[in-house]
């Protein structure tokens, strides 16, 4: 009996251990940095549901959406593509379209050498059309896209980021969500299963990167 309730509490404990790590620290604004990567999820309907179905972000949180950090002065603003195009905007207009935490990750030291190029990169893409078919190489970008792009540039045009196959179909199945089949129909082009890309979700869980905690 003895052995039992040893064996209990020691799984007990196990359990908590994986528990607490799969929640991120709290941080305050001053732990930003410049170059740190934040993670969203927007709840924006059926939309952000299915890119969040294929691709489960770290420790199986939802995003949909991601920027990076720049600090400047006292301010710290967010660099992100969205409809409007590549823009930068306070973090607190960034932070105000979710209900949910946002989740920071931060570059692993042997690689934060190449965000102030990055950064560069980013101020001459202002105002870049957002990329509406989520296809490489058009000259426009989508959020995890132009993160993806900054970095490679940043390298000399070596990828930093992997890219995948992109998935449009529901998990475990062949059909393709019907919110995708419309939206191609929309563009009146073939819906790019297969291309190479990106997403929030597989960036939070890039090994280049650790995961630093939750605002």
């Amino acid at each position: 009996m003895q052995i039992f309730k040893l064996r209990l509490l020691f799984l007990i404990a196990l359990i908590n251990s994986i528990a607490v790590g799969a929640a991120a620290q709290r941080l305050n604004l001053k732990d930003l940095k410049t170059g740190d990567l934040l993670f969203q999820n927007l709840d924006c309907g059926d939309m952000c549901e299915a890119i969040e179905a294929v691709t489960r972000g770290w420790h199986k949180h939802d995003f949909s959406h991601m920027g990076m950090v720049e600090r400047e002065g006292g301010n710290i603003y967010i660099w992100e593509s969205v409809a409007a195009g590549v823009r930068r905007l306070a973090l607190d207009s960034f932070s105000k379209r979710s209900a949910h935490q946002l989740i920071a990750g931060r570059l692993k030291r042997r690689y934060r050498k190449l965000i102030p190029s990055a950064i560069g990169y980013l101020h001459q893409q202002i105002g870049v059309a957002y990329d509406l078919a989520f296809l490489p190489d058009n000259g426009k970008f989508y959020c995890s896209e132009l993160i993806y792009e900054a970095f490679k540039n940043a390298a000399g045009g070596k990828p930093l980021f992997k890219l995948e196959p992109m998935t449009f179909k529901r998990p475990g199945s062949d059909e393709y969500f019907p919110v995708w089949e419309k939206y191609y129909q929309q563009l009146e082009i073939p819906i790019p299963e297969g291309v190479p890309g990106c997403n929030p979700g597989g960036l939070s869980r890039s090994r280049k990167i650790t995961i630093v905690g939750s605002l």
